[in-house]
């Protein structure tokens, strides 16, 4: 199985999005541009990183000279933008798509690896959220692992669609559309309407 590559405007765009979003929580917090750019790229490629090191590759932007420039750029203009104007929930959005794109893009690399389907599954999700969740941890905010929203399990669906229809015989890239088109529908719907999954509460009776 070939590799799966994503368009470079995809690519670079989910790559962008993730790093504005982790260079302005850094702003929010009244950071240093040091630690803006730190954010950028830790949420930009993280994911992606870690999934190629449990590969056993090289990681994806170390070969890629538009990626680190892309990353600088999102943190330059989260630092010099006044904040009121990244408010509302448009941002939001772009994250879900490339939530969406990069689970698709990571169960499929991994498969193209000979990687378990399961393992390849988990290899999707942590592809599209460990940016994400590094981020919230060093910053010491409430990460997305332990809010109820349908954040991570918008991930995990776009990265099991897609894993079983490349299983099953599907063209790569369709299943990959198909799969982040899902995923996508899924953390749209959970942002529009406030979908969130249940919390534990069960209590033990006397």
């Amino acid at each position: 199985m070939i590799a799966p590559v994503l368009p470079p405007f995809l690519d670079l765009g989910g790559t962008a999005v993730f790093a504005l979003s982790g260079a302005l929580l850094a702003a929010r917090l009244n950071q240093t541009f040091v630690t803006c750019a730190f954010f950028a790229l830790l949420t930009g490629v993280g994911g992606g990183s870690v999934r190629d090191a449990m590969l056993g590759v090289p990681a994806f932007w170390l070969r890629d000279f538009w990626v680190v420039p892309v990353v600088m750029i999102c943190a330059l203009i989260a630092w010099f933008t006044p904040r009121k104007w990244w408010e509302g929930s448009w941002l939001e959005w772009a994250d879900a798509l490339g939530l969406a794109v990069f689970s698709t893009l990571g169960v499929a690399k991994a498969l193209a690896f000979d990687v378990a389907p399961l393992a390849a599954i988990i290899l999707g999700v942590v592809t599209g959220c460990v940016g994400g969740i590094v981020r919230d941890v060093i910053a010491g905010v409430p990460s997305i692992l332990m809010r109820p929203e349908l954040y991570v399990t918008a991930a995990a669906l776009a990265s099991s669609l897609c894993g079983i229809m490349i299983l099953l015989g599907v063209q790569q890239e369709w299943a990959m559309g198909i799969a982040a088109l899902a995923g996508f529908i899924l953390r749209g719907a959970a942002m529009f309407w406030r979908i969130e999954l249940p919390a534990y509460s069960r209590e033990v009776k006397d």
